[in-house]
């Protein structure tokens, strides 16, 4: 476990535009206003203050945890957050260790240029190696499977709320423990702050 401790330390910085180092880390309480400012300004004002409000609820939200929140970090400023809350998926017939991921947002100027996918990265391999077993996500059907999520629906798993079927391929799920995927079905349960009608339509 120390060994793959480091390995994620040393692989945490990352060259950007001419040498720029893109930092990935933890958040701490300290952070909140900067985390809330991101989402704000990579969803602007239509989205913007639904998803910060969302942010800031999980943050807080003790049904969420345990809770991984990870940034990206520029020459000292954050330009991207994640948040992976907790879930249980209920029939499932046996113990699984689930996370869903919400919200992921990046400032505008840093768009487009793989910090959210770096994000990702770098959670999916955090929540592995503290033996999550699913995650989820609801969320465009041609940005995510670059992550390696795909559909949850066909597969028998369920959205804590109905997931119309046009929008279908947007509810996925990715697996952490291989195999896992197949021989499971049931009914995600999310946490207080995000078991809202709102949060899971367009």
């Amino acid at each position: 476990m120390l060994l793959a401790h480091y390995v994620i330390i040393l692989q945490n910085e990352h060259y950007f535009q001419q040498g720029t180092r893109m930092h990935i880390r933890h958040t701490t309480a300290e952070d909140e206003p900067r985390i809330i400012r991101i989402h704000l300004e990579a969803f602007g004002q239509q989205h913007g203050p639904e998803v910060a409000g969302l942010a800031k609820d999980l943050l807080h939200d003790q049904t969420a945890h345990p809770l991984l929140s990870l940034a990206a970090e520029q020459n000292g400023e954050l330009v991207g957050h994640v948040l992976f809350s907790r879930a249980e998926l209920a029939e499932a017939g046996q113990p699984v260790s689930v996370r869903i991921l919400a919200p992921l947002a990046v400032v505008p100027e840093h768009q487009h240029s793989g910090v959210g996918t770096l994000l990702i990265s770098h959670a999916l391999e955090t929540l592995r190696l503290e033996g999550v077993d699913l995650v989820f996500v609801l969320g465009h059907p041609d940005y995510y499977p670059r992550s390696g999520f795909t559909p949850a629906g066909v597969r028998g798993l369920e959205a804590p709320y109905p997931i119309p079927d046009k929008d279908a391929d947007a509810w996925m799920v990715q697996e952490l423990r291989p195999g896992i995927l197949g021989s499971i079905q049931g009914t995600v349960r999310c946490c207080e702050a995000l078991d809202k009608p709102e949060h899971w339509r367009e």
